[in-house]
């Protein structure tokens, strides 16, 4: 197999140090509009080479995006039209209605997929499988230290409160996780979304609640922050390379 990664940042360069030690992966090509920053990860990563989309695309079977909600508009069409499948991180780009549809439908025609990391969240196993017998309410709640959100508060401060479509609106990039969410479960428009500041925490938590015909559900996740961005929690780093072993396996855990 060889990948193609959109983005060399924090969960990119993660992403990217994995696959260098996964056998099944023969070829890394990465691309970052920022040049350095594929230069300085290709330094890294002994498979690696450094190409642009479209000179990577034929070349490739997955191609991983972590880069921006700008990245996918730009780029989702182009793989999913050469028939490659994509893992989008970016899901609050999924937000418009009438480009997720397009998604959909240039995937169906040329028989690739859309992978979508749970992210920095647990439980949407659960919440995917809960909606099927209806689901009566959704809430995530997400804490952060005020870092996190580039402010200085000395008291704990609720930024948002509202639905999951305003809110990835709002915090496009602190917030994808109420996009995934929301797909998993009831929606953008139905899913409740709280965004809180508090100085006191050290760590980025994300509550779940929810329920329905299945019953109750709460989840609550402690995120240690990714060491290369304070502003993103490490576990959606791995949940991405989770993602990517599972596109690699033939046994596929969950849901």
């Amino acid at each position: 197999m060889k990948l193609g990664i959109i983005g060399c940042g924090a969960i990119g360069t993660d992403l990217a140090l994995a696959a260098d030690k996964i056998k099944e992966i023969e070829k890394i090509f990465l691309y970052d509009i920022k040049e350095k920053a594929s230069e300085d990860l290709c330094n890294r990563i002994e498979k690696a080479e450094i190409k642009k989309v479209k000179d990577f695309l034929p070349l490739v079977d997955v191609v991983f995006e972590g880069a921006s909600q700008q990245a996918v508009h730009k780029y989702a069409e182009e793989v999913l039209n050469a028939g490659k499948d994509l893992i989008l991180m970016s899901v609050g780009s999924l937000i418009e209605d009438d480009f997720m549809n397009k998604l959909k439908n240039i995937a169906r025609v040329k028989k690739c997929k859309i992978y979508i990391p749970s992210g920095a969240i647990c439980g949407i196993d659960g919440v995917l499988s809960a909606s099927i017998g209806g689901l009566d309410d959704v809430t995530l709640v997400t804490t952060k230290p005020p870092e996190s959100f580039g402010k200085s508060y000395f008291t704990r401060k609720v930024l948002f409160k509202g639905n999951a479509r305003e809110a990835v609106k709002k915090f496009p990039a602190n917030i994808n996780v109420a996009a995934s969410l929301s797909l998993a479960g009831k929606g953008f428009d139905s899913t409740k979304v709280r965004i809180v500041a508090d100085p006191v925490v050290s760590r980025i938590s994300h509550k779940i609640l929810a329920h329905g015909k299945f019953g109750r559900l709460r989840v609550e996740l402690e995120n240690m922050p990714n060491p290369n961005n304070p502003g993103s929690s490490y576990m959606a780093s791995l949940s991405a390379i989770a993602t990517l072993k599972k596109v690699i396996d033939p046994i596929h855990i969950g849901i």
